[in-house]
């Protein structure tokens, strides 16, 4: 395993950048009118070690729910059970060892459980960690994200995930769970009007899974009526992206196929919203959030 330590709280010295102040304004109107405010995130956020800023966003109220992929629910599990996260990929593929640990494999137990339950992926990963003696539960996101009643939904897709190697893997259990996060996050969505929507790294579950909710509220709220257009979005990610990114980079661009630009940041809001994005590695970018915050109160 290797060592991933969670970095201490600290508000930063450094500037911040000018996004960040203003997603946080839009953060606390959000929160003072219980609209959504939704953090979507890829695995390396929490190798990154910035659990403790995200415990605080989240004790604030700047955080209604939480979108992860599967590989965020191991590395969670990993930091309850044994406070260090992951395993050496180059190493244990040559043996044939890679994601094979018996721990992790109880992930699927757990999952089987809670969906027998009827709750879904996150709630029965949190449920469990929160119920848990393991000796570093208190760096648990999921585990701490139950104890705040706050839903994290997981959003896997069948083989990506080391889990799914084992034999005690149930594919439908694993699918209802997942499911039932999606209903459960499409629904957050279903407050978005006037909310915030976060991407940090996520260039595939977080774009994809919110085009698809944010079409069937859409679909949904004009059967009403209604409309879900004048919301937020911030993307932080390593891509270099142009200074305006409100227009969509040619076909023939690389940059058009990282989607968290053409649909969190161009398509999903040309009808009122606001987008931006912050360039940098999440041990810096999340800390410059909970700054931003600091220094609004």
């Amino acid at each position: 395993m290797l060592d991933v330590s969670i970095i201490g709280i600290t508000e930063l010295r450094d500037e911040v950048h000018p996004s960040f102040h203003k997603v946080v304004s839009d953060l606390v109107k959000a929160r003072e009118q219980e609209r959504a405010r939704v953090l979507m995130i890829g695995a390396h956020v929490l190798r990154s070690g910035v659990q403790e800023y995200l415990f605080d966003l989240m004790e604030q109220g700047l955080i209604s729910c939480i979108a992860v992929n599967g590989a965020c629910a191991i590395h969670d599990f990993e930091f309850a059970m044994h406070g260090r996260t992951t395993e050496s990929v180059a190493k244990y593929i040559s043996t044939g060892q890679f994601g094979l640990w018996t721990e992790t494999g109880l992930l699927n137990d757990i999952v089987m459980e809670g969906a027998r339950d009827g709750l879904g992926f996150g709630e029965s990963v949190g449920r469990h960690i929160a119920a848990s003696d393991y000796p570093h539960a208190c760096k648990s996101l999921l585990g701490r994200a139950y104890e705040l009643d706050i839903p994290v939904t997981v959003h896997i897709g069948i083989g990506y995930d080391i889990v799914h190697e084992h034999p005690n893997f149930d594919a439908a259990a694993a699918g209802k769970a997942s499911y039932t996060d999606f209903l459960i996050f499409a629904a957050e969505l279903e407050k978005l009007e006037g909310g915030v929507v976060m991407n940090f790294g996520s260039a595939i579950m977080a774009p994809e899974v919110y085009l698809k909710a944010l079409s069937m509220v859409r679909n949904a709220a004009a059967a009403k009526g209604s409309e879900v257009c004048r919301f937020t979005t911030l993307v932080c990610d390593l891509h270099d992206l142009p200074h305006d990114v409100g227009l969509e980079a040619p076909r023939s661009s690389a940059q058009y196929y990282f989607r968290p630009w053409k649909t969190m940041l161009v398509r999903t809001v040309a009808d009122g919203g606001r987008s931006y994005y912050v360039r940098g590695f999440h041990a810096d970018t999340v800390p410059q959030l909970w700054t931003a915050f600091k220094q609004y109160k």
